[in-house]
């Protein structure tokens, strides 16, 4: 049941409010002095105060319920107030109002204007304690996973980003494979790095081999070394990240653009530690946790015959699905300021143009967004026409349909429009689109579009 503060030095208006709180369901303690009143305070569990103006019966000034509101406030920021006086002064009430007082009513007082806004206090109180509760318990949560784990300095505040990392940290002990789920530039790799921070293996290597960023017919050779005479320009023999990666962990992100032939050989070295190099007959065994990342959807490319289904199930013994920074709006700002050079600062009109844009290329395109404004603005805080973002004229999508737009990839129009930005430079196109230059690469053969 809510409670509300009464401090008053008259016990019949503290009975008159008492009777009619209670017909309302709600329970009333009692403070004659400010003195009881504030002791009352600190006891907690107070959702309003109706306080007195004045507390002598030779006194009309209002001074000493000025002192007394100013004194609630400062220990109590967020309780709302409403101040109740025979003795109405009119520049009095508007300054206390400015103040923070919540409503400035006379006595004798409206019973339906009074309750009218002890309710809506009420309510507006309960919310706020509530959103109080769940920060401070969500602050915690995180300062417990930072004491706790090595999270290689993250830097993080959404509970959604709390959730994925949490779950990483749980996994990381385990020999299992991971893969790590989400869109292009949401920091799938920083995952992958927290996983082998907190596993059985942080001691070893830490190996990453980006597959989507290399021709086909060379990812069997990075994965597995080659023999000199493999392939032409292979001059001498040469370990692939298999073996570099030995006692530790090996990171394959875009793992969904391995060949046929490399999906194979990957398959067989998951179940037996044993591969050959390109070129070599030698069998060689590693001891290697695998970590894998995809932007794609997997299932629907085992549906369309491009990726092995045994394959799947080998990489994805365990799935971590990281979201868009679109569905981590806390995120956004903390991690804006961390992409700040020393010396600068957001403004106010830039954190709100940050939370409005819908970020399709994600942390990647945060970074350089924040650091090309730190470039290019004239002082040392950042305005939103410093971060050269689009003026939404609709909030972001939510639910289903903003998850299924912030995985889609780029479009051919979204491509184009971004050529165009950027000059015909495909290497800031690819980092507008949040994608990199092989991978934009690909994607202009795949479309059709011709390479500036």
């Amino acid at each position: 049941m809510p409670t509300i503060l009464v401090i008053d030095d008259n016990p019949a208006v503290v009975t008159a409010l008492e009777t009619l709180f209670a017909l309302h369901e709600l329970d009333t303690v009692a403070a004659h002095t400010p003195d009881d009143g504030l002791a009352r305070l600190a006891r907690g569990d107070v959702d309003l105060v109706v306080q007195d103006m004045n507390f002598h019966a030779d006194t009309t000034s209002g001074e000493e319920g000025i002192e007394l509101f100013a004194r609630i406030r400062a220990a109590h920021p967020d309780l709302p107030v409403i101040l109740l006086t025979a003795w109405t002064h009119l520049e009095s009430a508007v300054d206390l109002v400015r103040a923070g007082a919540a409503d400035y009513l006379a006595k004798p007082w409206d019973d339906h204007k009074l309750m009218a806004t002890v309710n809506n206090l009420i309510e507006l109180s309960q919310a706020r304690r509530e959103l109080a509760r769940r920060v401070q318990g969500e602050r915690r949560r995180r300062h417990a996973l930072e004491r706790e784990y090595d999270l290689r300095g993250v830097v993080f505040a959404d509970p959604a980003s709390e959730r994925v990392l949490s779950l990483a940290c749980q996994v990381a002990r385990s020999e299992l494979p991971v893969l790590v789920t989400g869109p292009n530039g949401a920091g799938k790799e920083r995952i992958a790095e927290i996983i082998h921070a907190n596993s059985s293996v942080k001691d070893g290597p830490f190996v990453a081999l980006n597959c989507g960023a290399l021709p086909g017919e060379l990812i069997e050779a990075e994965l597995f070394g080659s023999e000199a005479g493999a392939y032409t320009g292979a001059n001498k023999a040469r370990e692939g990240k298999f073996e570099a990666a030995d006692g530790g962990t090996l990171f394959l992100d875009e793992v969904g653009t391995l060949p046929p032939a490399g999906q194979v050989k990957l398959l067989r070295v998951l179940e037996t530690g044993r591969f050959e190099r390109l070129g070599g007959n030698r069998e060689r065994q590693v001891k290697v946790r695998v970590l894998s990342a995809t932007n794609a959807d997997l299932p629907a490319l085992i549906r369309a015959g491009q990726f092995r289904e045994d394959l799947y199930y080998r990489l994805n013994a365990i799935e971590l699905a990281l979201p868009p920074l679109a569905e981590r709006p806390d995120d956004i700002v903390p991690l804006a300021q961390h992409f700040l050079p020393p010396g600068k600062q957001l403004g106010d009109d830039a954190q709100r143009a940050l939370l409005a844009h819908r970020w399709p290329g994600n942390v990647r395109e945060l970074r350089n967004t924040v650091q090309r404004a730190a470039l290019f603005a004239r002082g040392a805080t950042i305005a939103a026409a410093d971060l050269g973002l689009p003026v939404q004229t609709a909030p972001p999508p939510h639910g289903a349909d903003a998850s299924t737009a912030a995985h889609d990839e780029p479009d051919r129009a979204a491509i184009e429009a971004a050529l165009a930005r950027a000059g015909g430079v495909l290497a800031q196109a690819a980092s507008d689109l949040g994608l990199s230059r092989q991978a934009l690469y690909r994607r202009l053969e795949r479309l059709g579009i011709a390479r500036p």
